[in-house]
């Protein structure tokens, strides 16, 4: 009888012990997916930023640079002072 029960109490903690490292494949799994999918988004937002840097680059390198007028150009008109104006 005490070998029965000792074989027992082995084989429970057998399978609990299976148990526990089925339980940490399975997670450490789940978090090495959970790391890749989240790399791979990483990934994705950074070329999404840098390609937005760059074409936001090329549009101030072609934008021309005469637009704004010039100083002697904006006060040389007249300012309108007086009640009218408001």
């Amino acid at each position: 009888m005490p070998d029965d029960s000792h074989a027992l109490r082995a084989q429970s903690k057998f399978i609990e012990r299976q148990k526990k490292a089925d339980d940490r494949a399975s997670a450490k799994a789940e978090y090495e997916l959970e790391a890749k999918m989240r790399n791979a988004k990483i990934a994705k937002l950074r070329a999404l930023r840098l390609a937005k840097e760059e074409a936001d680059k090329a549009a101030i390198a072609e934008k021309p640079k005469g637009s704004k007028p010039s100083r002697a150009a904006r006060t040389a008109t007249p300012i309108k002072r007086g009640v009218g104006s408001w």
